[in-house]
């Protein structure tokens, strides 16, 4: 049996009422197509954990609002762990719901997470907002399905209202601390602050920040002491503007990417996060010398760009040409001349 159930007409905070009322008087194996003006992630898991059912549930599409989603109703949970599988939200939203989700849990509740990447960010971000509070262990660590238990050990403190996401730089190793908070900076809305606390000043990345975003973010020092430095960095409206810039400055802008010739505008928001790197590639793999496409992602994918720059040859180019808010447009290509160069250099290295 299938039954639609639309929360439209009512505010976010009154989704639970009906939404509980409709999943208790279902059986297992029952389904309902729901349409809710916001995510309903955080509603689901909390009816999990306290009617100790499972549910199964997927969006029809990353982004689109009003959010619609398909679900079934499961069986008791009869000890296992409530489930939320994220794969089917984009970036920006899975942030938000997690960290909902984990604001809502008592002490010694949990729920297993599944992405389609290690989500170890996420894990730098609950301890830096809650505390030592934060359990982790993964289940499984497979191409395209994480699965991570993660539990609230204890009480935490109450997060700055005014602070969309907090970093305590000094628990994350040093080779993930600055693309962790690249990574999360880019996902963050216009206005919203980003708290990073460090042993003092972390001008290195202040100078990174301004080499990326250029002016388009305020840097803040809101207390500093021996061995602790807080650092509120807020993200200003007119971010895209300035930061197109400096991100042209700083990745080539000016080294020929105008001249190249635009194959394709390839939009991956459509697709799964699992599914995005191999078409990207895909794409990379087929230009030749001297053309390029246009990727248009729902966030900075900053990450892939220091893929390419690892694995690439020198005929690679990237250019930011927009940064915007649900919208990442990127030159990707294949410069003329650095790739004759290389082809020489691979016929040269041929064995006879």
């Amino acid at each position: 049996m299938t039954t639609e159930l639309d929360l439209r007409d009512r505010p976010a905070d009154e989704y639970r009422t009906p939404l509980f009322e409709a999943l208790t008087a279902a059986d297992p194996g029952d389904r309902f197509e729901i349409v809710a003006d916001e995510d309903l992630d955080p509603h689901l898991v909390r009816y999990q954990l306290e009617h100790d059912r499972a549910l199964e549930w997927a969006y029809d599409h990353p982004d689109r609002e009003p959010r619609n989603l398909e679900l079934t109703v499961g069986d008791p949970l009869e000890g296992e762990r409530a489930t939320i599988d994220v794969r089917d939200l984009k970036p920006q939203r899975r942030h938000g719901v997690l960290l909902e989700i984990f604001d809502e849990l008592d002490a010694g509740e949990g729920f297993v997470l599944v992405n389609d990447h290690d989500p170890k960010p996420l894990y730098h971000e609950l301890r830096s907002m809650h505390g030592d509070v934060v359990g982790w262990e993964y289940e499984r660590e497979d191409d395209g399905e994480w699965r991570v238990a993660i539990e609230k050990t204890g009480a935490s403190a109450a997060a700055d209202g005014d602070v969309v996401t907090s970093y305590d730089v000094r628990e994350i190793p040093k080779p993930e601390r600055h693309p962790t908070i690249h990574h999360r900076y880019g996902m963050i809305p216009e206005g919203g602050t980003m708290e990073i606390i460090a042993p003092h000043e972390p001008r290195p990345l202040r100078q990174e920040f301004h080499q990326r975003y250029g002016d388009a973010f305020e840097w803040e020092i809101v207390e500093q002491e021996p061995g602790r430095c807080r650092v509120h960095v807020t993200k200003r409206s007119d971010a895209g503007t300035d930061a197109n810039a400096a991100e042209s400055d700083a990745d080539g802008g000016d080294d020929g990417s105008d001249a190249l010739e635009i194959t394709e505008e390839l939009d991956v928001r459509d697709l799964p996060p699992a599914q995005r790197h191999e078409k990207i590639f895909d794409a990379y793999a087929d230009l030749t010398g001297g053309e390029g496409f246009v990727l248009v992602n729902d966030h900075d994918p900053k990450p892939l760009y220091h893929q390419f720059d690892a694995e690439a040859g020198p005929e690679f180019r990237w250019e930011y040409r927009t940064q915007e808010p649900g919208e990442f447009r990127v030159l990707i290509g294949k410069t003329e001349t650095a790739a004759a160069a290389s082809d020489e250099r691979d016929a040269a290295d041929a064995p006879f």
